[in-house]
C-alpha cells in the first residue's frame, strides 16, 4: 500500500509492506530504492522482506521531482539499451539528492516508520540499493540510537575522497553492517571497498564487506538487464541473516 509522509520539503509517497501472516508487532525496516524509483520490482522486494516478519517502509526519496508514478521508468529495462534510456532521466536525480536534502528526509522516514501501526518498539533495520545504499548508511550514522542493522547492495559512492562521503560517519554508528558489492563496479571500485572496510574496522563495527564475484551493478533488480539471480539470492540470504540476528535476537 502507498501512504503519504510529510517529509522535509513536502508530502512524499512511501510503500508499506506487512507480513502476509502472523501477529505483530513486528520490527521495522526502511528500504531505500535504486535510482529507477518505486515500481513493481521494489514492491516485490519489500513484500519478500516483510514476509520474513517485518514492517517495511520504502519511501519515494525523489519526491521533490515527482510522484512515484510520474518518475517510474516508461520503457522496458530488460535490455541494456532500455536500461540506459531509463537512466538518462533517472541518474541525474541521484546527484540532485544531496546530503543536505537527504538527511532531513531521513529523519522523516525514521519517524514515519516508528509511527506505523504494528511496528514494534525498539531497534530498526535499513537496507539500500545502488544510491539507496548511501541513504541506508546515512540512516545508520544519523540515528545510531535506533538503527541496529544496515545492508547495502550494489551501492555506489559509499567511500569516496569527498568530505561528505558516507563512510566518514561510521564512527557514530552502532549497527551491524552487511555490504554486497557489485563486481567491476566503477561507482564502487576495489580501492573504495577497501576504504570502506578500513572505516568499518576503525569504528569497531561488526560487518561483512564483500564483492559478489561476477555480479554487475544493479544485480538485484529483476526488471533490468543487470539482474543476476545468484547474487540476488545471496543478497537476500545475507540480508535476512542480518535482520533476524539483530532485530529478532
Amino acid at each position: 500500500m502507498l501512504i503519504e509522509i510529510q517529509a522535509a520539503a513536502g508530502p512524499a509517497e512511501a510503500l508499506v509492506a506487512r507480513p502476509s501472516s502472523g501477529t505483530g508487532p513486528f520490527p521495522g525496516v526502511i528500504l531505500y530504492m535504486d535510482a529507477f524509483g518505486l515500481r513493481p520490482r521494489i514492491e516485490e522486494m519489500t513484500q519478500r522482506i516483510a514476509d520474513w516478519g517485518y514492517v517495511v517502509l520504502a519511501p519515494n526519496v525523489f519526491y521533490r521531482e515527482g510522484t512515484a508514478a510520474e518518475l517510474a521508468p516508461a520503457g522496458d529495462m530488460s535490455s541494456q539499451e532500455g536500461r540506459e534510456a531509463a537512466g538518462k532521466a533517472a541518474f541525474p536525480r541521484v546527484g540532485r539528492l544531496t546530503p543536505d536534502k537527504a538527511l532531513p528526509d531521513i529523519d522523516a522516514w525514521v519517524a514515519a516508520l516508528a509511527g506505523l501501526d504494528g511496528v514494534a518498539r525498539g531497534p530498526i533495520g535499513t537496507t539500500g540499493y545502488c544510491m539507496g545504499a548511501r541513504l541506508a548508511v546515512r540512516t545508520a550514522t544519523a540515528h545510531p540510537e535506533v538503527v541496529a542493522a544496515c545492508g547495502g547492495f550494489h551501492g555506489g559512492g559509499l567511500a569516496t575522497d569527498q568530505p561528505d562521503s558516507p563512510h566518514l560517519g561510521l564512527g557514530n554508528a552502532r549497527a551491524r553492517f552487511v555490504f554486497g558489492h557489485a563486481d567491476n563496479d566503477r561507482s564502487m571500485a576495489p580501492d573504495a571497498v577497501a576504504r570502506l572496510g578500513g572505516a568499518l574496522r576503525d569504528a569497531g563495527l561488526e560487518a561483512s564487506n564483500e564483492i559478489y564475484e561476477g555480479a554487475p551493478h544493479g544485480y538485484s533488480m529483476a526488471d533490468t538487464s543487470a539482474f543476476h539471480p545468484e547474487a540476488t539470492e545471496r543478497h537476500f540470504r545475507e540480508l535476512r541473516a542480518l535482520l533476524d540476528g539483530t532485530l529478532k535476537a
